[in-house]
C-alpha cells in the first residue's frame, strides 16, 4: 500500500532533476549523475529568472545607446568608486600569474597546456570551444579526472601517450556567458543557463577536492556588461558554497572586462564580488567587438581595419590603463590580453617576426603594470615568461606605486584613426567564414593564418563588416583607388573569397566542411538591418540541428 501511495504522489518540483533531451551515452553517466542534475536544477530555479531579467536589461541599455546615449560611469555608485576598500586576500595559488595559457577542454590539449610551463591554464568552455553537447560533457569528465589526478590520454592511432608532469599549471575554468543556454538540458521544460550548467557541474564534482588540494575552485567569468550581472555570479557562488559545504569565500574568480559597458563599472564589479574575486582581465578581442556593437548607431565611432586597432593607443590603451589602476587600488590582479600568434612552421623569418610581436606586446603590458598575460600556444609560454621575468621579478605588481593619467569617459570611447582597405575587408570575410565553419565542425580554437583564433575573431570580423556597410565607409581598393563599401561591393568580395576557399578545398571538402552553412550564418549576422547580438547564437541553432 505504501508503494502505491508513493507511486501516485508526484515528485515535488524542487526535487526534480534537470533532464537531458535525447539519448545519453553511457560514458556521460559519471558526469550527469542524479545528484548533480538535482544541483544544477536548483541553480536554474533559483537564479534563472534573474538572469533573464538582466538579459532584458541589456536590450534596454542598447536601445538607449542606439538613441544617442553613451556609456558612462554610473552616478548611483559614485560612493563605491570614491571610497576606500579592497578585495579579499588573494590565495597563494593565484599570487603569481605572469603567464597564462588558454585553450579548449579537449583532453589532449588540456594536458599539453597544463604541462606548458605556464603559471595558469584557463580551461575554456566558452570561446575556445564549440559547444556541442559532446564537447561540453566530455570536458566536464576531463575536469573530474584532473581533480582526481587521473587526467591522461593515449593516442593509439599515433602511438603517443600524454601524462601530466609533476609540476603543472593551476587550472582556472571559464564557463559560458550569461547570454547562452544549454539546449540539451532542461529544467521544468525550459533550457538551462549554459553558465549555470558549466559552473554547476564543475563545482559539484570538483569543488571540495580542489579546495582540499589548495588549487581551486577558480573561475574566469566572461561577457558581463554591468555590476548587476557580477552580483548574480556572487549570489550563485554564495549559494553553491553553502549547498556543497564549502567555506564561503573559497571560490575565487577573475572577471574578463570584454564589453564596453563593463569598462565603466570596474570598481563596482570588484566591489560586489569582493569576497570571490581576485582580478580583472583585458579581454581585448571581444572588447573591440563590444565597442562596435554598443556604438553601432554612431558613425563617429567607426573603426579602421582590425590590424590598425592596437592596444597602444585610443580607447584600448585607455581601457587597459584604467583596468590596471582600478585593480591595483583594490589589491586585485590586472591581467593582460591574448597573444594569438602561433609558431610558423617552415618559415623562420615569419616565425621570428611573430615571436617579436609577442615580445613587444608583452613588454608593453608588463611596463604598463599588468600582473600577467595570456598566450594561446605552448611555444609562446617561454617567450612571454622571459619578458615578464625581466620586467617583473616579483610575483605580481599589485603593490606598485605607478602614476596613471586620469582616464575620462571620453578617453574610453576615443576611436582609432586609420583606413579601411580592401585587404582588410577580404580578411574579415575569409577568416570569419573559415572560423565559423570550423566552429560548426566542433572546433572552437582554430589556427588561421598563423594565429590561434576563437569566437571573438568571427564576432569582430562580421561586426566590422556590418559597421562599414551601415555607415557607407570609404575603403582603399587594391589598385590604389577608393570606393564606398556597399552591398554590391560586399557581394563581389564575398563571392571572390568563397571562390578561393572552394578552389583550395574542392567542392566535396567545401560542402563537408560546413562552409555553406557557415556562410549563411556569417552573412546574415554581417548584413542584417540590426547588428545581431552574437554570431554564436544562430550558429548554435545550426549545431542543435545536428543532434
Amino acid at each position: 500500500m505504501k508503494d502505491a501511495v508513493s507511486a501516485a504522489t508526484p515528485t515535488p518540483r524542487h526535487r526534480r532533476p534537470a533532464e537531458v533531451t535525447g539519448a545519453v551515452p553511457a560514458e556521460y553517466d559519471r558526469v550527469l549523475t542524479h545528484r548533480a542534475m538535482l544541483f544544477i536544477a536548483d541553480l536554474e530555479r533559483r537564479f534563472g529568472g534573474q538572469r533573464r531579467i538582466l538579459l532584458e536589461n541589456r536590450k534596454l541599455a542598447q536601445m538607449r545607446f542606439d538613441d544617442g546615449e553613451l556609456p558612462s560611469f554610473p552616478l548611483e555608485t559614485e560612493h563605491i568608486r570614491k571610497s576606500v576598500w579592497e578585495v579579499a586576500p588573494v590565495p597563494k595559488a593565484l599570487q603569481d600569474r605572469r603567464v597564462e595559457i588558454t585553450g579548449p577542454v579537449d583532453r589532449k590539449m588540456m594536458i599539453n597546456a597544463l604541462n606548458s610551463g605556464a603559471k595558469m591554464f584557463m580551461a575554456d568552455f566558452e570561446d575556445a570551444s564549440s559547444p556541442t553537447f559532446a564537447n561540453m560533457v566530455e570536458g566536464q569528465a576531463n575536469m573530474i579526472d584532473y581533480a582526481d589526478g587521473n587526467l591522461a590520454f593515449d593516442d593509439e592511432a599515433r602511438g603517443k601517450s600524454y601524462r601530466l608532469n609533476d609540476e603543472t599549471a593551476t587550472m582556472i575554468v571559464r564557463p559560458r556567458g550569461w547570454h547562452l543556454e544549454e539546449a540539451h538540458v532542461t529544467v521544468d521544460g525550459n533550457p538551462i543557463s549554459a553558465s549555470l550548467f558549466d559552473f554547476g557541474l564543475h563545482i559539484f564534482h570538483n569543488g571540495k577536492k580542489l579546495m582540499e588540494q589548495e588549487r581551486g575552485p577558480f573561475y574566469y567569468l566572461p561577457k558581463m556588461e554591468n555590476y548587476q550581472e557580477a552580483r548574480l555570479w556572487n549570489d550563485v557562488f554564495n549559494f553553491a558554497q553553502a549547498a556543497l559545504g564549502i567555506p564561503n569565500g573559497t571560490i575565487k574568480s577573475t572577471v574578463l572586462i570584454e564589453t564596453l559597458p563593463a569598462a565603466f563599472q570596474m570598481d563596482e564589479i570588484l566591489y560586489v564580488m569582493r569576497n570571490h574575486i581576485v582580478g580583472l582581465n583585458c579581454g581585448r578581442w571581444d572588447y573591440i567587438f563590444s565597442y562596435i556593437k554598443t556604438l553601432r548607431n554612431h558613425p563617429e565611432y567607426v573603426l579602421p581595419d582590425r590590424a590598425q586597432v592596437g592596444m597602444d593607443r585610443a580607447f584600448l590603451k585607455a581601457y587597459s590603463l584604467k583596468l590596471i589602476q582600478t585593480c591595483h587600488r583594490r589589491r586585485a590582479h590586472a591581467m593582460g590580453g591574448m597573444a594569438a600568434q602561433i609558431p610558423v612552421k617552415g618559415d623562420e623569418e615569419a616565425n621570428t617576426a611573430a615571436f617579436d610581436k609577442v615580445r613587444a606586446d608583452k613588454k608593453r603590458e608588463a611596463q604598463q603594470g599588468h600582473d600577467g598575460t595570456w598566450v594561446a600556444h605552448p611555444d609562446l609560454v617561454p617567450v612571454a615568461m622571459e619578458v615578464f621575468d625581466a620586467e617583473m621579478p616579483q610575483a605580481n605588481q599589485v603593490l606598485s606605486q605607478r602614476q596613471f593619467p586620469t582616464i575620462t569617459e571620453a578617453s574610453l570611447l576615443t576611436p582609432h584613426t586609420g583606413t579601411v582597405t580592401e585587404a582588410g575587408i577580404r580578411t574579415n570575410i575569409s577568416v570569419g567564414i573559415e572560423y565559423t565553419a570550423a566552429w560548426l565542425r566542433g572546433k572552437g580554437a582554430v589556427p588561421i593564418h598563423n594565429l590561434m583564433e576563437d569566437a571573438a575573431t568571427a564576432e569582430i570580423s562580421r561586426s566590422q563588416l556590418w559597421q562599414w556597410l551601415t555607415h557607407g565607409t570609404e575603403f582603399e581598393t587594391a589598385d590604389g583607388g577608393t570606393e564606398t563599401f556597399t552591398a554590391d561591393a560586399f557581394d563581389r568580395l564575398l563571392n571572390d573569397e568563397l571562390g578561393k576557399i572552394k578552389s583550395a578545398l574542392g567542392d566535396n571538402a567545401y560542402a563537408d566542411g560546413r562552409y555553406p552553412e557557415a556562410t549563411d550564418v556569417f552573412v546574415a549576422t554581417a548584413t542584417g538591418n540590426t547588428l545581431a547580438d552574437f554570431l554564436t547564437l544562430p550558429a548554435y541553432d545550426v549545431l542543435r540541428g545536428d543532434n
